[in-house]
């Protein structure tokens, strides 16, 4: 079976920091580009950070976590991850990480995982 599974979230003071893990299992993890995305209360699911697949790493940020957020990717244990620095109140979110996969001949394929809830305190 597919599982992406997102932990690590929790109550954080602002400036505070946590890190973020998806783990991901029943498909080829290092094939995926990983994605992590959050929500917010009555606001639609924005992309955070992302992190290519195993050919070349590459990354890239939301101007809104630039310089704070970093994300980075272990293929030997399926996991990625999302640390998380001088945490402001508006980063309070539900936070998700998706796996997403085309190959060249546009077969896609992507799998989302269950969130984990980020609360930043003022």
């Amino acid at each position: 079976d597919v599982q992406l599974q997102a932990s690590g979230g929790g109550l954080v003071q602002t400036g505070g920091f946590l890190r973020l893990s998806c783990a991901g299992s029943g498909f080829n993890f290092e094939d995926y580009a990983i994605g992590w995305f959050r929500q917010a209360p009555g606001k639609e699911r924005e992309r955070v950070s992302c992190i290519s697949s195993h050919e070349s790493i590459t990354s890239g940020y939301a101007r809104s976590v630039k310089g704070r957020f970093t994300i980075s990717r272990d293929n030997a244990k399926n996991m990625v991850y999302l640390q998380m620095n001088s945490l402001k109140p508006e980063d309070t979110a539900v936070y998700y990480c998706n796996a997403d996969y085309e190959d060249d001949m546009g077969y896609k394929r992507t799998y989302w995982g269950q969130g984990t809830q980020v609360t930043v305190s003022s």
